[in-house]
């Protein structure tokens, strides 16, 4: 029986696969742990020793690359579950590693599993799979690639590490980008709430949402505010500021 273990920061998500899994492949599969982070999943494949890892690549705090650098050895597969088709899947694909595209389906994850079959004919180790792809991660100047903004009249590509923060403007969202650029969007914020990358981005406010990577310095003096590397002063709502503060002081 192959055991494996789910990481993901969403419950639905982790369910989900739990539930496809045990509902379609009960015979061959066995989830032995469900994980909301990082953390957790390297605490369960400690004790655990799966064969396979079902790792969700965008989580708050770490992302699923983070996972790897808790381990000096890696001997467990791993298959990548990601909803953004362009993030770091070319890496994923050189290293020969699996992945899955959200919403997951069951005729992907059956694919998904016979490649695992297969794999154990392959000469490399798990653990040579992930220093290759860990490599390629390094060697990519911009893993997160862009963005393409739909706008009133079209669309306008934008680096998503240039983007500053989000701010809504009624039932639109105004861009605020590094070279001091406003991109006045059709979408809400919610919209780049979804699809922007969760380790990079938090709603710190109902109507803002920043990239945390641009954050310069942080203070609870007179509320919750941070300065951002353009001087720009945003406030952060009290109740996410607990939150906000643990993801800005663990990100690095």
């Amino acid at each position: 029986m192959i055991q494996c273990i789910i990481i993901d920061d969403e419950p639905n998500a982790r369910e989900f696969m739990q539930m496809l899994i045990e509902r379609h492949f009960a015979d061959k599969l066995k989830v032995v742990a469900l994980a909301a982070s990082v953390k957790e999943g390297v605490a369960a494949i400690e004790k655990h020793q799966p064969d396979i890892v079902f790792l969700d690549i965008e989580m708050p705090v770490e992302n699923g690359f983070k996972l790897f650098s808790y381990f000096s050895v890696v001997e467990f597969e791993t298959i990548f579950t990601t909803a953004y088709q362009n993030h770091a899947i070319d890496a994923i694909k050189h290293a020969a590693l699996d992945y899955l595209l959200k919403p997951i389906n069951l005729i992907d994850l059956a694919e998904a599993i016979k490649r695992y079959d297969k794999r154990h004919e392959d000469q490399k180790k798990p653990d040579e799979k992930i220093a290759i792809l860990l490599n390629q991660l390094k060697s990519q100047k911009d893993t997160y690639g862009k963005i393409a903004i739909p706008t009133l009249t079209g669309f306008q590509l934008e680096r998503i590490l240039n983007i500053l923060y989000c701010e809504a403007d009624h039932n639109l969202t105004r861009i605020h980008s590094i070279s001091g650029e406003s991109i006045l969007s059709s979408k809400p914020l919610m919209f780049f709430e979804e699809v922007l990358p969760a380790a990079l981005f938090f709603r710190i406010h109902k109507s803002t949402l920043l990239n945390i990577t641009h954050v310069k310095r942080y203070s609870h003096n007179d509320g919750f505010k941070v300065s951002l590397e353009n001087g720009t002063i945003l406030e952060v709502a009290t109740r996410r500021n607990d939150e906000f503060v643990k993801m800005l002081t663990q990100h690095n």
